[in-house]
């Protein structure tokens, strides 16, 4: 009988492992607490003037709620604001295949949501014999990304600007 109760410890010590385990890792997985700040590119051309708060609260010229630079549409490429128009108009889409798409956010660079918050929408870049690098991201309560290195970084738009 003593065999079968030092059993039973075992097998309850191993689970109570497991389970510490799975939630590490699974808060592993989730990032960090607080959303991704500006990335290391120089964002200095894209932001409104450096010092003291903007119109929507940010900071030197940070979105407060991603933590992220903004960018004003006229500060984009001149495709950009095309997609944006695009965008609003519902399409038509130039690659209707990957526009319009859920974003998975898998790089965690912008504020986490649920699956299927995010859309992404391509900016064609002339002369590329495919889609390129620069897409805008959209978000259900919607607010606009922009990347031009495919998703390696991100700025917050300020449309109409």
């Amino acid at each position: 009988m003593k065999t079968l109760g030092s059993r039973q410890v075992l097998l309850g010590v191993l689970a109570v492992v497991l389970v510490v385990l799975a939630w590490v890792v699974v808060r592993a997985a989730q990032g960090p607490a607080t959303p991704a700040g500006p990335s290391a590119r120089d964002t200095t051309a894209s932001g409104p003037s450096a010092g003291g708060t903007d119109a929507t609260g940010g900071t030197d010229g940070t979105d407060p709620v991603s933590g992220l630079p903004w960018v004003a549409e006229s500060a984009l490429p001149t495709q950009a604001p095309e997609t944006l128009a695009l965008i609003r108009a519902g399409g038509p889409f130039p690659y209707p295949r990957s526009d319009n798409r859920t974003f998975a956010n898998r790089e965690r660079l912008l504020p986490p949501h649920t699956s299927g918050y995010y859309r992404e929408f391509t900016v064609v870049t002339p002369g590329s014999a495919d889609r390129g690098a620069r897409r805008i991201i959209t978000g259900n309560s919607g607010e606009r990304y922009w990347t031009d290195d495919h998703y390696a970084s991100f700025s917050r738009i300020r449309e109409g600007t």
